[in-house]
């Protein structure tokens, strides 16, 4: 009986809906973040691709946490975190490459009194000298949509990249991560050319590092993505890579699958 309850609440522990991860308190402060006039029309547009409220909940994002979000390119969820975290006492660091870093002050100086408290660092630190996310400083680290470019190329760096998540964590800090899904049944092969890699690539990387696997959320899953096209992830929007070609076709299908896996760093 014991054991069949242990089972029990297992299953329900990976399977929890996102919601429950947040207090309400937390769920109403977001939800202002969200609602906020100052964020760009065109990203509002694809939150329901990218499911932000679920997603950041079921992360258990709290507005007080010390957030670092590794390479938030033109700053999506940048325009959502950055509020949601100074006005409730945490911080937001983007973790990017030097050129990135650049880049990103660009999207701080376009509403510098709103997005002015958001910290930047280099990622991957590769060099001595480059400033780095100082080790055990972060509650929580999120990588949106990035794993699979670390997986790619001539010099992939994923084991890198997933060892200085975990240094960057406090003990019991968590990683989310998002990223398009490859079915386990597909060529392995085809993680280094569309952009798809496996659930299990992005848990073997994760726990390689040392992290622990925390659970999983459907929020960002689109079974209408067969992960098989010609130009890979990017044949469908918002990229669109084949232009005219089957518009819309891949416009009915949407933005790609995607996993949402939580780890911990064991305490």
């Amino acid at each position: 009986m014991f054991r069949r309850a242990a089972i029990l609440a297992a299953a329900f522990t990976l399977a929890a809906p996102a919601t429950a991860q947040l207090s309400a308190p937390h769920r109403a402060q977001l939800a202002q973040a969200l609602k906020a006039p100052t964020r760009t029309p065109a990203n509002v547009a694809r939150d329901k691709y990218r499911n932000p409220a679920g997603t950041l909940a079921f992360f258990g994002v709290k507005p007080s946490d010390t957030v670092v979000e590794i390479s938030p390119g033109r700053g999506w969820y940048s325009e959502i975190l950055v509020p949601y975290l100074t006005r409730g006492g945490g911080s937001y660091h983007a973790a990017t490459s030097a050129q990135g870093v650049q880049g990103f002050r660009t999207f701080v100086g376009t509403n510098p009194q709103l997005y002015g408290a958001a910290k930047t660092a280099v990622f991957p630190v590769r060099a001595a000298g480059e400033q780095g996310v100082p080790a055990a400083s972060a509650d929580v680290v999120l990588t949106f949509r990035n794993v699979h470019n670390w997986a790619m190329g001539d010099e992939p760096y994923a084991e890198l990249a997933f060892k200085q998540m975990y240094d960057m964590l406090k003990p019991g800090g968590t990683l989310g991560v998002v990223d398009h899904r490859l079915p386990e049944r597909a060529d392995a092969a085809r993680e280094k050319n569309t952009g798809y890699l496996k659930t299990s690539t992005v848990r073997r990387l994760a726990e390689g590092a040392g992290f622990r696997f925390a659970g999983a959320s459907e929020v960002n899953a689109n079974p209408r993505d067969t992960a098989d096209h010609v130009e890979g992830v990017w044949t469908l929007p918002p990229t669109l890579r084949l232009g005219d070609k089957d518009r819309a076709k891949y416009l009915a299908i949407g933005e790609s699958d995607r996993m949402t896996l939580k780890f911990v760093k064991p305490r």
